[in-house]
């Protein structure tokens, strides 16, 4: 497999505009990556200029707190497909999970798992900047349990990223069977290396043609 098809070629933060969109997903369809990773807004906009082109459509969920309600993870999912989303990465609720709320925990994911009734894949996003060892192996017991097909690091927009340690972790919890995303901090061919001999099987950047060129001036900042 090409390095490009490990990875979420990803655009999300706030202002980005709608030159910038199509960009990407110019860059998406000559690079061949696994995916565009886009804000929901932007959805149809990708599912329509990539229809056809083996790049698929991924959109977030619940993004980047996490603290949205379960009813509108689920609605969010559902529209998501509806617009042509292929893939969904839903934020965990956080709190929940500090507050040793499992059940909550795994019934939010539950919820984005039904929503996507095998329509969509759905990545679990822990944000492991904000959580204890003890923390990330639950959240990844609990993704695994729920249904997910993958666990993710981060959103890009918290505290910290991906490390090749928690990957590692995460990969040891969940298992083979189970897809393992770095996202945040990832700029480099060799952040990638890295993080592939981790466990990792997906990759989310926004520097993806950089790494794809090997280019060592990448961005200093996500998303």
């Amino acid at each position: 497999m090409t390095i490009a098809k490990l990875i979420d070629h990803t655009a999300l933060k706030a202002d980005t505009s709608k030159a910038a969109i199509l960009q990407l997903l110019e860059e998406a369809k000559t690079y061949q990556f696994a995916s565009v990773c886009v804000n929901p807004t932007w959805v149809s906009l990708a599912a329509k200029e990539l229809a056809g082109t083996g790049v698929d459509v991924c959109t977030v969920i619940g993004f980047p707190l996490g603290a949205s309600t379960t009813a509108v993870k689920a609605f969010e999912t559902k529209d998501a497909i509806e617009n042509g989303a292929t893939e969904v990465d839903m934020v965990i609720n956080i709190a929940a999970l500090k507050d040793c709320e499992y059940v909550v925990v795994e019934q939010d994911i539950r919820a984005v798992v039904d929503a996507a009734k095998g329509q969509a894949l759905v990545k679990v996003i822990i944000e492991t900047c904000l959580l204890s060892e003890e923390e990330k192996v639950r959240a990844c017991e609990l993704s695994v349990k729920a249904g997910a097909d993958f666990v993710k690091t981060s959103t890009g927009f918290s505290t910290g990223g991906a490390t090749a340690e928690d990957i590692a972790l995460m990969r040891k919890t969940v298992g083979p069977d189970i897809g393992v995303k770095a996202s945040g901090g990832v700029r480099k061919k060799e952040d990638v290396e890295a993080m592939t001999a981790a466990g990792a099987t997906r990759i989310g950047a926004s520097a993806s043609v950089s790494i794809i060129k090997g280019d060592q001036s990448a961005p200093s900042k996500d998303y």
